[in-house]
């Protein structure tokens, strides 16, 4: 089995505190940051960061749905772990300064892909898709935050 992984990076003109703030608000600000891609969004215990479990379905394709229960933690400053209990994925976002008053975000996730020709698919087609996915999310971050 090949590790897939995908990247994708936003710069936020705001304070990389608020910005992590709000992407670490299960309960309240990270819901609303979501695109249509996800669905029964369900925070199951905590809310707010690290201790956080949180399942939400997430439709990569028309055909592909995951079953998602993620939980969160903040191994370092700044940084939010998403390990799925559901499979092999784990999204880190990680929010750093980028000058004044602005920051980056930076979203990756990492998962066991198949093998076989199926697999061979999956490492070129899903993380581009999961890019569009997450930059979604990273613009609604941004709409949030800029505001």
């Amino acid at each position: 089995m090949a590790q897939v992984e995908a990247t994708t990076e936003r710069v936020i003109a705001a304070d990389a505190e608020a910005v992590f703030d709000a992407l670490a608000d299960y309960s309240g600000t990270r819901p609303k940051l979501l695109p249509e891609h996800f669905s029964e969004y369900e925070v199951r215990e905590g809310g707010d960061g690290e201790g956080t479990l949180v399942h939400w379905k997430l439709q990569a394709t028309s055909k592909r749905v995951r079953d998602c229960l993620l939980e969160v933690t903040e191994p370092t400053d700044g940084e939010l772990v998403e390990k799925d209990r559901n499979s092999s994925m784990v999204t880190t976002w990680r929010v750093t300064p980028a000058g004044e008053g602005s920051c980056r975000v930076v979203v990756t996730s990492v998962w066991n892909g198949a093998s076989g020709i199926g697999g061979f698919f999956e490492r070129t087609f899903a993380p581009k898709g999961l890019v569009r996915i997450h930059d979604a999310v990273l613009a609604n971050l941004a709409a949030h935050a800029e505001k």
